[in-house]
């Protein structure tokens, strides 16, 4: 295996996992964190902390990032001095969750400075990587990917995001559906718990209702993907649907759930906690 040299701006709950596996993988990983004692545990690994996103990219043949929104990867790259510094050439790889608008964006200032871009953003659930860009940036990304996860093609700049909004949208409704039919279950008198084990395995079944419909039936909200998040990503869903004239009506009825929900201060609950939200709304806490 090549050793490539690569930068890893971001680690936070995707970043650190993931800088630790590209370096374990027997990469030279450079890191870049705002707040440097969150990056500090991947030293253990071999990754080299830096005190500057720009000196963290110098000499690297690959730029990941795992940072919080498109505005922040703007801010990043074109501000802090990152497109600057990264060598003619080299790919950057975001990874970030952002707008397809922003991804397509930054690829165009990246090309004009003679570097290049793929957004690949990730499902934290199975590490399944949408990326979209040229073809051949998306093949010479391939051996960054395989230490990460499985990586899919599926179209030009922004059609990564467009498949994890098209991911997170599913997630979204799906635990919205799992809610509101065990609540259902419960308010006529069965037990959730049981109504969840006798549809497993039918038409009915998916990773949601078994993972989600757990956490549903057990009470465990503890933060994996928060509301906020989730939220986020409802309304970047919604709002590149009105950037293309596509009308989504049920991914508009699950935003204003989910921001019902963190009006009502479960913002920093697990994504499942929409169940509260239900729970409320029927007086059934």
């Amino acid at each position: 295996m090549n050793t490539l040299k690569i930068a890893v701006l971001g680690t936070g709950m995707m970043g650190l996992p993931m800088a630790r596996r590209l370096a374990q993988a027997g990469h030279e990983v450079h890191v870049w964190n705002r707040t440097r004692a969150k990056a500090e545990p991947l030293a253990a690994d071999g990754a080299r902390i830096h005190d500057s996103a720009a000196d963290a990219v110098r000499g690297t043949d690959f730029v990941v990032s795992l940072l919080e929104n498109g505005a922040i990867v703007g801010e990043v790259l074109f501000d802090r001095g990152v497109a600057e510094a990264m060598p003619e050439g080299s790919l950057f790889i975001d990874m970030a969750s952002i707008q397809p608008r922003e991804a397509r964006e930054h690829a165009g200032r990246l090309a004009a400075l003679g570097l290049r871009h793929v957004d690949a953003p990730v499902s934290g659930g199975t590490l399944a990587i949408m990326a979209g860009g040229d073809a051949a940036d998306f093949e010479q990304a391939l051996p960054v990917f395989a230490a990460l996860g499985r990586a899919t093609h599926v179209g030009p700049h922004g059609a990564g995001q467009l498949a994890k909004l098209a991911n997170q949208m599913i997630v979204g409704i799906t635990i919205g559906a799992v809610a509101e039919a065990l609540l259902l279950a419960e308010r006529g008198g069965a037990d959730p718990a049981k109504v969840r084990e006798a549809i497993s395995g039918g038409f009915a079944d998916s990773r949601i209702l078994q993972v989600h419909g757990e956490r549903m039936v057990q009470h465990d909200f503890a933060p994996r993907g928060r509301m906020t998040v989730q939220l986020k990503d409802m309304r970047n869903a919604i709002a590149t649907a009105e950037e293309i004239g596509f009308d989504a009506p049920i991914t508009g009825l699950l935003e204003q759930l989910y921001a019902e929900g963190v009006k009502n201060g479960l913002g920093d609950l697990d994504q499942a906690g929409l169940f509260v939200e239900l729970q409320r709304r029927n007086a059934l806490d």
